[in-house]
């Protein structure tokens, strides 16, 4: 774990023993209004958490979870984060999920999630279906090791699996002490930002989120993103068009789930020469979303490197923020 050398000034490790328990899910009388590809059941999960280092503002401790969503793949289906608990010992705290991007860059993640402790809010950096500890060990035969990949049809699944995985995370978030879980929210960049926007959509709990770099029309962003140029090439190959692929993503895309942020705490920062997540994707979220506070830099995907200092300092300042009455 490079933690301690990427954010860290002064942190004692502590290297504690891994702990277990229970949260057990009771679903509100809400949750029938969440769509049912990421409905949650009545259940209860085990978790194990570790302490591994504690700075003089919050400890950082490993937890691990089942997914609620089984591929079949014990790798996979467990799913691995990273919590950031302030040392305050305030009571009635904000407490986000922090998701990283396409690259992983687990170090950005873990700089936001400390930002938040920071400021008072407990943070989740949880790692998406295939990343980290979850990317699946060799097998006796093919064995799917990223989010995306040319099967386009598992990659919704893993959408699917990473949008479930949050909104369980949410539910582990607010069993904690000191967590208030009226005042649950994500945070994310890039692919991060477009599952997390879906979670605050879809999940009655989640109240609040900050999406950067994000946008919505699923099809489009994979149809034109450098990334995918062969895995399109393979799906027109089989002749399908971006219309078929629109038919498979608009489930998963935020734009079919966005008026429900309306009334929400929403805030989006986007590139206005985006060439991964187009100014359009951006606009057209912001627009079905209810037009939520927006920042425009002037960078695009890749270069937005340069904004993304000044891009987290707003969304730790937004999610700082105390909400409505």
């Amino acid at each position: 774990m490079t933690v301690q050398g990427t954010i860290l000034g002064v942190a004692l490790l502590l290297g504690g023993a891994w702990s277990d328990g229970e949260v057990a899910f009771r679903p509100s009388p809400q949750e029938s209004s969440v769509p049912e590809l990421f409905r949650l059941k009545p259940e209860a999960f085990r978790y194990e958490l570790e302490p591994v280092f504690s700075t003089g503002r919050y400890t950082v401790s490993r937890l691990r979870f089942p997914s609620p969503i089984n591929t079949g793949n014990a790798d996979n289906d467990t799913v691995h984060a990273e919590y950031f608990e302030p040392r305050d010992g305030a009571k009635g705290r904000p407490a986000v999920v922090v998701l990283h991007i396409l690259g992983s860059d687990f170090p950005l993640s873990r700089y936001l999630a400390a930002r938040l402790a920071d400021r008072g809010i407990s943070a989740l950096f949880l790692k998406l279906p295939y990343y980290g500890e979850r990317r699946p060990r060799a097998g006796p035969g093919p064995v799917p090791t990223k989010f995306l990949s040319a099967d386009l049809e598992r990659t919704m699944t893993s959408m699917r699996q990473g949008i479930c995985d949050v909104r369980r995370g949410l539910r582990w978030l607010a069993s904690r002490p000191g967590n208030d879980p009226s005042r649950l929210g994500v945070v994310g960049i890039s692919l991060g930002g477009i599952v997390g926007s879906v979670v605050v959509a879809v999940d009655p709990s989640a109240s609040r989120g900050a999406f950067l770099l994000a946008g919505g029309d699923l099809s489009k962003i994979l149809w034109d993103m450098p990334e995918t140029a062969r895995f399109r090439q393979s799906w027109e190959a089989a002749g399908k068009s971006i219309l078929d692929l629109k038919a498979l993503t608009d489930p998963y895309d935020p734009l079919t789930y966005a008026s429900r942020l309306k009334g929400k705490q929403v805030l989006m920062i986007a590139g206005n020469i985006d060439e991964v997540v187009p100014p359009a994707s951006a606009e057209a979220l912001w627009v079905a979303a209810g037009r939520p506070p927006i920042i425009w830099y002037d960078c695009g995907h890749y270069s937005a490197v340069g904004y993304l200092l000044p891009g987290i300092r707003k969304a730790v300042d937004f999610l700082a923020a105390p909400g409505p009455p």
